[in-house]
């Protein structure tokens, strides 16, 4: 029922920008925490940016300065600015929710399908 749908990613140079958007529907009661996530060939899925329902947000030292996240609570949606893009960032990116469902006493994390993001001249 719960879905995390996002969009946003493609191609683009080193040095450019990419701007992630991540969007719950079905049937929410609440939403607490949502971040992003990526994941190169090869390697595990790994934390890049972390917001709270209050707009607290914690990011990767890798992407500190560059990356910024965001959220429209109203919306229920979730934004990754990405600026000054390195090759090192190429990646899957997904979008995470903590989301408590209408009819669920407790709350459990909703992935997105993930969205390639490719930096190469």
């Amino acid at each position: 029922q719960v879905q995390l749908l996002e969009s946003g990613g493609g191609l683009v140079q080193p040095g450019g920008s990419l701007r992630l958007s991540c969007t719950a529907s079905g049937s929410i009661l609440s939403i607490n925490a949502m971040g992003w996530y990526r994941q190169a060939p090869g390697k595990q899925r790994d934390l890049v940016a972390r917001i709270t329902s209050a707009r607290n947000t914690n990011y990767a030292d890798s992407v500190k300065g560059r990356f910024n996240i965001s959220r429209d609570n109203a919306k229920n949606t979730v934004y990754l600015q990405m600026n000054s893009l390195k090759p090192e960032d190429t990646a899957v990116y997904y979008c995470n929710a903590q989301v408590r469902p209408v009819d669920s006493l407790y709350t459990r994390n909703y992935w997105s399908q993930g969205t390639q993001v490719t930096v190469s001249s």
